[in-house]
């Protein structure tokens, strides 16, 4: 997968605007970035998406932007002159696809069929919109149609929302899903960008869904760390289960047998996604200690330490 669609699967969820004045460009980005997005898709719906992509370019040059609804290869041309890094089309158009693969820009065209699929990947392509994705079928649908298609991957828009986001994003061919319930017209017309910062942040927040997995502990030494336990199983009935580097009092307390990272010990924290939640900790200027990764038999990331400390705590995450 090309840099920037793999910059997309990172991001998650992908903003779709629909822009009636260039004024409103630059305070929507900013309201996504400060959100925690720093993505958009600018629909080629009305005259203004042109210049509304070059002045986000202009205000927020590390921004992933992308032209939507783009429907002719003149389009391409004006969105990429703008500063888009991406194509997204409603429909399979040969010709349009034709021209970005052509130009190295990469494009997820809308597909709703097996058919649709086969033309993908006839004209070379890794990633398609599949559109209108509820109404389509949903979830299901992409299930059904992934199956015998094992390389392509999917990037859902149409009905996509709060409620439903994870259970798409849970499917791993399914790299990111597009949605407009952070950017509603109507806020964008009112001016509301206060509001479309707060849905945005709640978007990311609810994609990544950070909880408290469990509390570490640093004891000096086994036997310590053995007494630790042990008073909280009597305290509190937590069971005490040993491990190679720890023990643990029920599911919620660690005791390390040595002391590990942290000056007292360590916070876990498990999210949903544990790459795509490195990469947004990671833009809020956050840095993670890549010695300290743990993979599964599979070789999939399960767990890793940011260098940061807070309150004598290390913190890592931990896939759910």
């Amino acid at each position: 997968m090309n840099e920037v669609l793999s910059k997309i699967q990172m991001m998650g969820i992908v903003p779709v605007i629909k822009l009636d004045d260039p004024k409103d460009a630059v305070p929507l980005a900013k309201a996504l970035c400060d959100g925690g997005l720093p993505c958009a898709e600018v629909t080629f719906r009305t005259a203004a998406a042109e210049e509304s992509i070059r002045l986000m370019r202009e205000a927020f040059p590390q921004m992933l932007i992308g032209a939507g609804t783009v429907l002719t290869t003149d389009q391409v041309d004006k969105a990429v002159n703008a500063g888009a890094s991406f194509i997204v089309s409603p429909g399979l158009n040969p010709k349009v696809v034709s021209y970005c693969v052509e130009r190295n820009i990469p494009i997820t065209p809308g597909c709703s069929t097996p058919s649709d699929v086969e033309a993908a990947i006839e004209l070379g392509l890794e990633v398609v919109k599949f559109f209108p994705a509820e109404a389509a079928g949903g979830l299901a649908m992409i299930k059904a149609m992934a199956a015998p298609y094992v390389n392509m991957k999917f990037m859902p828009t149409g009905g996509i929302n709060a409620s439903n986001l994870t259970s798409y994003l849970d499917f791993p061919k399914i790299i990111a899903c597009g949605g407009s319930w952070m950017v509603k017209d109507d806020l964008v017309k009112a001016g509301d960008f206060d509001k479309i910062t707060e849905l945005t942040r709640e978007a990311v927040k609810m994609m990544l869904g950070f909880e408290l997995r469990h509390v570490g502990i640093n004891a000096s030494d086994e036997s310590q760390a053995d007494n630790i336990a042990s008073s909280f199983e009597k305290l509190f009935g937590f069971e005490k289960k040993a491990g190679n580097s720890s023990i643990f009092a029920g599911k919620a307390i660690e005791v390390m047998k040595q002391p590990y990272l942290g000056e007292k010990g360590h916070i876990a924290i498990q999210t949903n996604y544990i790459e795509r939640a490195i990469f947004h900790l990671q833009n809020q200027g956050f840095t993670f200690n890549e010695e300290s990764k743990k993979y599964d038999k599979n070789g999939r990331l399960v767990a890793i330490y940011l260098n940061e400390e807070f309150g004598g705590f290390a913190v890592h995450l931990v896939q759910k």
